[in-house]
């Protein structure tokens, strides 16, 4: 019988890959035959090789599914759900690494609470320094304290499960639950899910969620370059979920604008201080020019 289901959704993903599933295999402290391991790979360029490979080294201990398109991170993450036997399901980008045994603590909280809808782990850059992205304030919550909340609760492990959610890149979640709900939106082909998967879990009524700070993986986005784009892509997200939700758009916009505010003075004084470069300061002035832009389409009569 199969305690976890682990997915991993792969696009050209092939410099990752093998190292992330080398990681969870290194540090399982369960027994392999109760992990399933499930890769979904949303029509790559080198799709057949790499199944190829993977099946070499690990043969029927992986489950291999070839989606036909790329449906999105949501799309292919439902795919592999819906193959999964586990009542537990860890949800795992490939750029993630294991560093240390976290599935047996985090089973036994799901099998200890019947009521346990999601629990989340804490995120890292390296092995000695922590993320700022282990959860994140939803959008609705106004955006100064928003950015206090969120950097306050990832420096210091706190964690408020009604207006927090995980990074999407990994986390544990009762596959009963998440089925209720109807898994991911697969109309979000990227990103913002995180925050879409919490507010229709709470809507439901699972609103316990749990943060352990003990337990830690890599996310390997230390080297990332700022990215205007990635940052122009959430806040659409943010602004068709708001849409969707029936919340107020503008305001959603203006929390977003709050929070450029807060982090553009910050980090004009790590610049000032020479602890940092111009690239970041420079990404969230040209960011603020495209929220102000979308602010002036809801802008009010």
């Amino acid at each position: 019988m199969k305690r976890l289901s682990v997915i991993i959704v792969t696009y050209n993903s092939e410099n990752d890959i093998y190292d992330c599933i080398s990681s969870i295999k290194q540090w399982s402290d369960i027994p392999l035959d109760e992990l399933e391991l499930i890769i979904v790979d949303n029509n790559s360029r080198n799709t057949d090789y790499m199944f190829e490979q993977l099946l070499s080294l690990y043969g029927s201990d992986i489950v291999l599914i070839k989606n036909t398109r790329n449906g999105g991170y949501g799309q292919g993450n439902n795919m592999g759900i819906r193959k999964a036997t586990a009542p537990v399901v860890l949800i795992m980008n490939p750029d993630v690494r294991l560093i240390e045994p976290v599935f047996k603590t985090a089973l036994d909280a799901f099998e200890e609470n019947k009521a346990l809808s999601i629990y989340g782990m804490k995120q890292m850059l390296s092995a000695t320094e922590q993320s700022n992205n282990s959860f994140s304030c939803a959008y609705t919550v106004n955006g100064y304290l928003q950015t206090f909340l969120t950097s306050f609760g990832n420096h210091y492990d706190k964690y408020f499960p009604k207006f927090m959610h995980f990074s999407g890149s990994c986390f544990f979640v009762r596959k009963e639950m998440f089925e209720q709900i109807g898994l991911f939106d697969e109309t979000i082909f990227m990103y913002g899910e995180e925050e879409d998967i919490h507010y229709r879990m709470r809507k439901k009524g699972f609103t316990q969620m749990l943060y352990n700070p003990q337990l830690h993986y890599l996310h390997l986005t230390k080297e990332r370059e700022p990215n205007l784009a990635y940052e122009t892509k959430i806040l659409d997200v943010a602004i068709e979920q708001s849409k969707k939700k029936g919340y107020n758009v503008r305001n959603t916009i203006m929390n977003r604008l709050r929070n450029n505010t807060i982090l553009l003075l910050r980090e004009k004084m790590l610049v000032f201080l020479g602890k940092k470069d111009k690239r970041q300061l420079n990404l969230l002035k040209e960011f603020r020019k495209e929220i102000k832009q979308r602010l002036k389409r809801y802008n009010k009569p």
